[in-house]
């Protein structure tokens, strides 16, 4: 292609881009912002914000004061109209930690691509594709930061890229993936998003929230024990009301367990009713043209001040093993009297192999209910939870699940919890389960030590194989188990189990074209991610 013609192209495209930029933003514009004056929790939860031809009014107001039976309703109100699919609704206590070194480098390219795009485009991880909700996350990024500067005389482009990068990095953490795509459709009648927070101290966390409500959510700051001291540029950014006297009340978590029951699993199509094959597990077609609904726990408030867990201590590489057990395949746990507290006995393979009851098969399928995929999961909790791979749970529209001696197959949307870094997600079906022992790390892993591994691969429904534990490895920070137990495709989300019948890690991956070369996430980080399912 010769120059000049290049140039046309290159200008062609750019042309076509602006286009394509200005009708999102014309879509987008059709809503005319504005702040909804809410004088009562009440009217936060039943939806005082509304939308109409023209206009959408978005909540961003501050409770102050302290009243628990108040928030206590809140939650009960946002679950009802959870359950009958009115809303999205979370009450966390505070933002996550400062990110990665990784995260910094993707983030600061995300604002490199926002100013190249003149501040008008803002593409993350949780905006995606979706290009109207990237031009307008691009501009309220553009206002927050606008705002900040009025704070902030002088701010430099260093400062102002550390403080998109952090409000970048906050808002694909709290919004997440699936639940970030839907935003730009709650004016069309979609799922409202709504938002409480306990007791916002800093600016700049006040001003990420408004920038989730400048993209449609619905943010009540709870500010139990005093009010946010604001600049008076932000100062008219937010409605205020009075719920009580200001106190250091105790309100628990909304857990896991009360979001598990939001979201029922939409009917099984006639065809996977009766589901008793063991090959794939393909589930034929399927009129539900529904997306997965993305259910997010909070995490329980180990750490007032730094929310996500620490990270698990590393397995150096010169552990020494253990001595050899030979004729005492017997461990005995103490209290501090020396009495025993419990006995755990090693197993035989024919014993554990009857543990894949607790494994199992799961099939993810298109809007059309075609067969995408397939992997195994483990039983973690006797409510419906099953831990699996994030890979493996995302990408679909809906799984089924095979459980041994059980004919039925069960259909669930439900993601409850997912982490992209360490590859763990939590799935919810409707049915009471056996889960399995996860190891609490008595003693440490060790080369050499036994493993058994449980899983489906090729579609092979509950394989099981053994091998040992051959080294420790860590991948893009990630401690893992590196086994030998022979895996294939399928095999993701299976159980890695000890000679005791506990689960030491999780099925991840495996390297192709080598033999014997798997990985496991460790029990550290499982131990972690499930706490609050294992009831």
């Amino acid at each position: 292609m010769c120059y000049s013609k290049f140039i046309k192209v290159y200008y062609a495209n750019m042309v076509q881009e602006a286009q394509r930029t200005k009708i999102m933003e014309h879509k987008i514009n059709r809503y005319m912002y504005y702040v909804a004056d809410i004088h009562s929790i009440d009217e936060f939860a039943k939806g005082k914000s509304g939308s109409g031809a023209d206009h959408r009014e978005i909540c961003f107001a501050r409770a102050l004061g302290s009243d628990q039976n108040d928030i206590l309703r809140l939650d009960s109100l946002m679950l009802q109209n959870m359950r009958e699919g009115k809303i999205l609704y979370n009450r966390i206590r505070s933002l996550p930690s400062a990110p990665t070194t990784q995260d910094v480098e993707y983030y600061s390219g995300c604002y490199r691509n926002w100013t190249d795009s003149q501040r008008s485009c803002m593409r993350t991880k949780a905006a995606g594709d979706d290009a109207e909700l990237s031009v307008l996350l691009g501009k309220a990024v553009s206002e927050v930061t606008d705002n900040y500067r009025q704070i902030k005389p002088g701010m430099s482009e260093t400062i102002e890229k550390n403080f998109v990068v952090k409000l970048l990095y906050w808002f694909d953490v709290v919004i997440q993936e699936l639940t970030a795509r839907r935003l730009c459709a709650q004016g069309d009648g979609e799922e409202r998003i709504k938002l409480a927070v306990h007791d916002v101290t800093k600016e700049q966390e006040f001003l990420f929230y408004y920038m989730l409500a400048l993209v449609g959510v619905d943010v009540l700051l709870l500010q139990s024990r005093a009010d946010i001291v604001l600049s008076q540029p932000l100062k008219g950014l937010s409605t205020a009301f009075v719920l009580g006297n200001f106190a250091d009340v105790e309100v628990p978590d909304f857990s896991p367990e009360e979001k598990q029951t939001i979201s029922q699993p939409a009917a099984v199509p006639e065809e996977l009713q009766h589901c008793t094959g063991t090959g794939n597990g393909s589930g034929g077609n399927s009129q539900n043209n529904g997306n997965i609904r993305v259910v997010i726990p909070q995490r329980h408030d180990r750490r007032k001040t730094q929310p996500q867990p620490a990270a698990p201590p590393q397995r150096p590489e010169s552990v020494q093993p253990q001595p050899v057990r030979v004729s005492v395949p017997r461990h005995v746990v103490s209290d501090s009297a020396g009495a025993n507290k419990c006995t755990r006995t090693e197993k035989s393979f024919e014993q554990l192999a009857q543990l894949a009851s607790s494994v199992v098969m799961i099939t993810i399928h298109d809007n059309k209910g075609e067969f995408m995929g397939s992997g195994s999961g483990i039983m973690v909790g006797r409510k419906g939870y099953i831990l699996t791979n994030q890979h493996v749970a995302s990408g679909g529209s809906y799984y089924t699940v095979r459980i041994e001696d059980d004919e039925t197959c069960y259909k669930t949307k439900e993601i409850i919890k997912y982490n992209h870094v360490l590859d763990l997600a939590v799935i919810r079906i409707d049915r009471t389960l056996n889960p399995l022992p996860v190891y609490k790390g008595t003693q440490g892993l060790v080369r050499g030590q036994k493993v058994v591994a449980i899983g489906s691969p090729l579609g092979l429904f509950n394989s099981v194989s053994d091998g040992i534990i051959s080294g420790f490895r860590k991948f893009d920070g990630v401690d893992m188990i590196q086994f030998t137990a022979p895996t294939s495709p399928g095999s993701s989300g299976g159980a890695v189990l000890n000679m005791y019948g506990e689960v030491i890690g999780i099925s991840t991956a495996g390297i192709p074209d080598a033999q014997g070369i798997n990985l496991a996430v460790g029990y550290e980080f499982i131990n972690m991610f499930i706490q609050g399912f294992t009831g």
